[in-house]
């Protein structure tokens, strides 16, 4: 363990060839599986530009894409968790091919763990409502808030879903106006309309809010 933990201080802040570079993954997936960090992260390519994701050891913790996908901004956030917080792109095998089955329309539902930390409260039941929303359905705002316990709780529902800090697998692109308009999404409604696209739930372009 002590041997991991000095490999470990060794490789922070380092520029490596592709051997080095291989090595360091090694230690950072090693650290990750020994305990030494509760935050891994690492950044990943698809459809919709480049995503963010951290998981601990309880599961999948964090995604972001779009305006919210800065490196700098997204590890800050993860250090509200904890300051032991460590890039190992290696760890995240499971979790990106997943996403890779999903994007290549292979995957209609997640199967991954996933740890609500950075949730509470209403935004909690809102979001673990989301999340059962079937692949290629959608439902409302008003009928999310009312599944969360509270029936005139829209707004703050919609409030709970733009800040859904795991989407695409707890799927906020899914839930719509009431009147069928897009509403509003995190990563941009482009990005909505993509997923709800990808996923057959619209046919046609809908307009933006009702």
């Amino acid at each position: 363990m002590k041997d991991l933990e000095r490999a470990l201080k060794r490789a922070g802040g380092r520029r490596y060839d592709d051997q080095a570079e291989r090595a360091a993954r090694r230690v950072a997936a090693e650290a990750a599986e020994h305990g030494l960090v509760d935050v891994t992260f690492t950044s990943m390519d698809s459809p919709v530009g480049p995503i963010m994701v951290a998981a601990t050891r309880r599961g999948l913790v964090k995604i972001a894409f779009g305006r919210f996908a800065d490196p700098e901004s997204f590890v800050a956030q993860l250090s509200t968790l904890s300051p032991r917080v460590l890039e190992a792109p290696g760890y995240f095998d499971a979790i990106r091919k997943e996403l890779d089955e999903y994007f290549e329309g292979k995957r209609t539902r997640f199967d991954l763990p996933l740890d609500w930390s950075l949730t509470g409260g209403f935004g909690r039941r809102v979001l673990r409502h989301t999340a059962r929303i079937p692949y290629g359905k959608v439902s409302t705002y008003r009928e999310i808030a009312a599944l969360a316990g509270s029936p005139r709780g829209a707004r703050a529902a919609g409030n709970a879903l733009g800040a859904n800090p795991i989407p695409i697998v707890v799927p906020c692109h899914r839930v719509l106006h009431t009147g069928g308009g897009l509403g509003g999404y995190g990563g941009g409604l482009d990005k909505k309309r993509f997923l709800l696209e990808l996923e057959g739930a619209i046919e046609q372009p809908l307009p933006a809010s009702s």
